[in-house]
Order: structure tokens, then C-alpha cells, then sequence
């Protein structure tokens, strides 16, 4: 077990409704059956496809062979379900060959392939994401060209930013891009840590890549975004090289099913790229693909975490050590470790992880779905919610999803750290996320430095009522109220932080504002996991209180949550106490620390 379906329709129908998008003409013509089978094949698919080949993916990674990179043959398999089911075009509109699914319900397929395989599913996100970019922004030409084979599984779509001299300081990148009076431009430069940018799973790669037009403003106002394919489509419709050459592939830690390259463009003066949309706005219509990849990412993270958890879950029931403490009998049978509190402590660690950043997922793709159905102030204001939340959905996960994979592997002790157990590879695999998709301190800065105070600070005040409306209605259960009462103190806390802050900046500059920047990320993502487990926990007791004669099997899911949630609140929600403690000093220790003295 990878994923619990239980637990997937609890989130989509009793904590978040989906089927209440279905009001909204552009979601109307699903259903909740529609839904159900969605998960149910999803579910099969990652059974039966994906996680056969979990361990094979990772002990036989992507080869370069000859300027071609090799990978395993059942990738263009799972390519192929992936164009055959609509898994690509999924949340496409249906003019597009698309299925219009809601991004909430997309959640779904997207997390069960994730935990089945992390490896397999990238492919098939970023053939999505890039689609997606070209549906925005692209030409007729472009998506007429492109989009069909990409949502069939026969091109696969990438992203492509990253240089050798840049790194995550978009700025700085040095790509070119030469007008031609072909209708093209010429294409030089190098980009590397291009995940599936070449492999042979599939008959072409459409990358979507950012350029700078020659004379273009320097800094990010220059930059163009280009679909650069590897192979271009010649005047008889055969596909030809495109002068886009693997320079080389990574080894890497974990993550090792999909091939990640260094691209050369324009060794032989022809590579050729296509612009999209207006010349150097190229970053700005990125950003779309750029975010929906952090939200990925951060679901990649919660899956692996996902996969982590039920691997020593399974473990711990069936692993007999020792006895109880207060067993005298050394003769007394041993009980299963599962029993022992501190390894329940290690559980709780994870499941409260990992379906409180689940539920900040389902959250936030909620609202996406809001800004496509509703207009005016209404859609503002879930879009700046979306815009807010997306480095913490990005970040916690990263972050946490490697200590709750690390419990994991110690509940299996010495087992988990070797090989025959899936531990070590997740504890492998689930290590890029901090990194890729902007690191984890780029995004401190974002949060702190941008989306607390954009739009004079209406996100950030809208955001604060979002979790008050929550506070209210648990404050009305008495169960809850104490919890309830806790995330108000939090969010006081947050409130006085951002405000030291902000005070900071003007009193000493944005170097000693932005010092810290991750320990406010921190801060601020440990308190939106208190008030998505808040948002559990309401939802629990509303079915408690309405539901009679409940099986067995629920009343231990929903027990099992409600403990979660106390865990949660009693062990990691206090944690903001040193992070408030540190944030409030303006002693600037990181900022004088000097190189000279490391």
C-alpha cells in the first residue's frame, strides 16, 4: 500500500467538496461517479503499472549512449496509458482534447501515480505542464502542432531555465535568441538539470525554454520564452534534428527513473525556437508553468512521504520486539513494535505530516478551480490566496517529507537502511524536492519578501480570515475548542512576527529583513498545517455527529485522525515558539557573520 483511497475521499468530498464545483457550467458535465472511477482506475494504474517497476527504475537508470539517452522500456508504456486514459490532458479544456477536470480532482491521480512511482509520474506532469503553456499562450500553429501528440503520451514536455552560470537567478541566464525571416529564431546557449529533456520512451521533446533576444533589457524584463523541440517538423511532416545536443546526464541520489541533461543549443548555428507570446515576457508567462510545478513538486514530496509511512506502517504490525513496559515476564511473548510508544510517536509524525500537507494541496488546487469559474473581486481574491500559499505548499512538504521518509526508515532500524526494504530509496528520492522548482530559501524570500505585503497586504489579510472562519467554527464544538484556540494564539504570533519584520526592513535594510527569510517560511507553514488539520478535524466531528452505525473501519480512520490531530497541535504546532523567539531578534548574526570566518 502506497496511498490510502480512504483517506483521498475523505479530503475531496468531506473536507473540500468537490462535488460543489460542479455547480460551475465549465465543471458541469462531470459527476461524482465520474470522480470515483477516476480514482478507482488511477488506483489500479499505479498498482498494477507503476509500482511493479519502482525498484527497476532506480537500480537501471537512464544511459547516454551516442548523443541518445536510454531509458527503461516500460516507460513508453506508461506513456502510452498516460495519453490513452486523458491522464495528460486531464485538466485541459475540452476544445483542446482535454477532460476538464477539476485541478482538486486531478490531485487524485496525480498523488496515487506519485506514490506508486515518483519517477514514472514526472513525465506525464511536466508533458501536462507544458501542454498547458502552450494552450495559454502559444500560437494556432504551435498547438496544433504540439498539444495533440503531447496528450497522446508521443512527445513528452519539459521545462527549461536552469544555466550553468545562473542557477536559480533567472537574471542572470545568457541563452540567445537571434530573429531569423524564417518565422524562427536561432537558438545558442546551455541549459542543464532539464528533467526528460531526451529519452527514447518517446518519439520527440518539446521543451519550453527561456531565451534572451538579442539587445533585449538585461535582468528578467529581457527574457523570451521559446518551445524549443529536439526535433522540428519538416515541410513533408517528418520530424529532423533540431541542433539540440545532451551535452550530458546526471547521476543522481535518488529520483533515478527519470533522466535529468545538460542541453548544448546550437552547436551547428541550427537550432531553432518558436517564440510564445510577445517577446520578453517570457518570464511571466513561465511563471504559470513555474507554479504549477511547485504545487507538483510539493504533492511528489507528500506522495513519496505517503509511500514512506504505509511501508513502515506495514512493518511496525508485523515486526515483533520486545514487550510492554510494564511486562515483567521476559518469558512473555513479544509484541509487535507498532505497540511501543515511541514508535506510534514516529507514525503520528508521519501520517500528520503527510496528510496535512495533502490537505494544504487540495487547498490550494481548490483554489484554482475558484479563479477559473468566478469572476471579479470573488476570483481575485482566491488567486492572491493561490498565489500566497504556493511556497509553503511547495516547501513544507520538501522539507518535513524528508524527516517523516527518515522516521520511517528508523522505525525499520538496520532493515531500513538497506536495500531490500523501499525505505532507503525513498529517503533517496524524496531528497530533490527542497531543491528543484526554486530551493527552499528562494522561497522564504518570496513569502516574506513579495506575498505578505502584495497588493498593500490584501493576500496576507485574506489569508488571515480564511483560517479565522475555520477558528469560529471549531471554537462552536467543544472538542475543538481548544485547538481552536491554540491556532488563534498562532496566528497572533504570525501577525507580531510580520510586523517585527516588515518594521525591520525599513529600520535596517531588506538584507537584515530577509535573513531569515526560511525560518519565517518555516513558521508560516507549520501554522498552515495546524489549520488544515483544524479543517480535518471539523470535518470529522460533522461526520460523527451525523453518521450512525459506523463500521469498524471508520470509526478507526476517523479515531486515527482526530489523534493526528492532537498530535499535530500538542507536538509540532509549539515548535513556532523558537522560531518567534529567533524572528523577533535583530541581532543580524547571519548577516555580519564574515566569509572569512567559515
Amino acid at each position: 500500500m502506497f496511498a490510502s483511497k480512504e483517506n483521498l475521499d475523505f479530503m475531496l468530498y468531506d473536507v473540500f467538496d468537490a462535488e460543489s464545483l460542479l455547480k460551475y457550467p465549465y465543471y458541469a458535465e462531470h459527476s461524482r461517479e465520474t470522480f470515483d472511477m477516476i480514482s478507482e482506475t488511477a488506483m489500479k494504474i499505479g498498482t498494477n503499472l507503476l509500482r511493479p517497476v519502482l525498484t527497476e527504475m532506480d537500480k537501471k537508470p537512464p544511459e547516454l549512449n551516442g548523443g541518445k539517452v536510454k531509458v527503461l522500456p516500460i516507460v513508453k508504456d506508461i506513456m502510452k496509458e498516460y495519453g490513452e486514459g486523458g491522464w495528460i490532458s486531464a485538466i485541459a479544456p475540452m476544445e483542446t482534447g482535454g477532460q476538464q477536470l477539476p485541478y482538486l480532482v486531478n490531485v487524485v491521480p496525480n498523488f496515487i501515480f506519485a506514490a506508486a512511482n515518483y519517477s514514472a509520474s514526472v513525465y506525464l506532469i511536466l508533458t501536462a505542464e507544458a501542454a498547458h503553456l502552450i494552450e495559454s499562450f502559444g500560437t494556432a500553429e504551435m498547438k496544433e502542432t504540439y498539444i495533440p501528440n503531447m496528450f497522446a503520451g508521443k512527445w513528452q514536455g519539459t521545462m527549461a531555465l536552469t544555466e550553468p552560470q545562473a542557477g536559480t537567478s533567472l537574471a542572470d541566464i545568457a541563452t540567445s535568441a537571434e530573429p531569423t525571416s524564417g518565422g524562427y529564431y536561432k537558438i545558442k546557449g546551455q541549459k542543464i538539470f532539464i528533467s526528460a529533456s531526451e529519452h527514447d520512451g518517446v518519439e520527440n521533446v518539446v521543451n519550453l525554454l527561456l531565451a534572451r533576444i538579442k539587445g533585449a533589457p538585461a535582468g528578467v524584463k529581457g527574457i523570451s520564452l521559446f518551445v524549443v523541440p529536439n526535433k522540428r517538423v519538416s515541410a513533408d511532416g517528418t520530424l529532423i534534428p533540431n541542433d539540440v545536443n545532451i551535452a550530458g546526464t546526471y547521476h543522481k541520489l535518488g529520483y533515478k527513473g527519470c533522466p535529468i541533461n545538460q542541453l548544448s543549443l546550437g552547436e551547428e548555428e541550427n537550432c531553432r525556437g518558436y517564440l510564445v507570446g510577445e517577446p520578453n515576457k517570457g518570464l511571466a508567462y513561465m511563471f504559470q508553468m513555474m507554479n504549477a510545478a511547485r504545487l507538483s513538486v510539493g504533492l511528489g514530496a507528500t506522495a513519496i512521504a505517503s509511500a514512506a509511512y504505509y511501508a513502515s506502517l506495514e512493518y511496525a504490525k508485523e515486526r515483533p520486539q520486545g514487550r510492554s513496559m510494564g511486562e515483567k515476564d521476559i518469558n512473555a511473548p513479544q509484541i509487535p513494535i507498532v505497540e511501543h510508544a515511541d514508535v506510534k510517536r514516529m507514525l503520528l509524525f508521519q501520517r500528520a505530516v503527510v496528510e496535512g500537507s495533502l490537505s494544504l494541496l487540495f487547498q490550494c488546487n481548490k483554489y484554482n478551480d475558484l479563479t477559473k469559474v468566478l469572476t471579479g473581486e470573488e476570483r481575485e481574491k482566491y488567486a492572491l490566496l493561490l498565489d500566497l500559499l504556493t511556497p509553503v505548499a511547495k516547501s513544507y512538504p520538501s522539507e518535513m517529507g524528508i524527516l517523516a521518509v527518515s522516521q520511517g526508515l528508523q522505525i525499520l532500524g538496520g532493515y531500513g537502511y538497506c536495500d531490500e526494504f523501499p525505505l532507503e530509496q525513498f529517503y533517496r528520492d524524496v531528497r530533490i524536492h527542497p531543491i528543484h522548482e526554486g530551493t527552499t530559501g528562494i522561497h522564504g524570500i518570496t513569502i516574506l519578501g513579495r506575498n505578505i505585503t502584495m497588493n498593500d497586504g490584501r493576500a496576507f489579510k485574506i489569508y488571515l480570515e480564511e483560517l479565522q472562519s475555520v477558528i469560529k467554527e471549531a471554537k462552536k464544538l467543544p472538542v475543538l475548542e481548544p485547538y481552536a484556540l491554540e491556532l488563534a494564539a498562532a496566528l497572533q504570533k504570525l501577525q507580531e512576527v510580520s510586523a517585527h519584520l516588515l518594521k525591520l526592513s525599513k529600520e535596517k535594510g531588506r538584507e537584515f529583513f530577509l535573513a531569515d527569510a526560511t525560518l519565517y517560511l518555516e513558521l508560516f507553514g507549520i501554522i498552515a498545517i495546524a489549520w488544515q488539520w483544524l479543517l480535518q478535524a471539523v470535518a470529522v466531528q460533522k461526520i460523527l455527529k451525523t453518521k450512525d452505525n459506523l463500521s469498524a473501519a471508520d470509526t478507526n480512520f476517523y479515531s486515527g485522525k482526530m489523534y493526528t490531530c492532537r498530535y499535530f497541535f500538542g507536538y509540532e504546532l509549539p515548535k513556532i515558539d523558537g522560531l518567534c523567539r529567533r524572528l523577533l531578534n535583530t541581532d543580524g548574526l547571519t548577516v555580519e557573520a564574515k566569509a572569512d570566518f567559515f
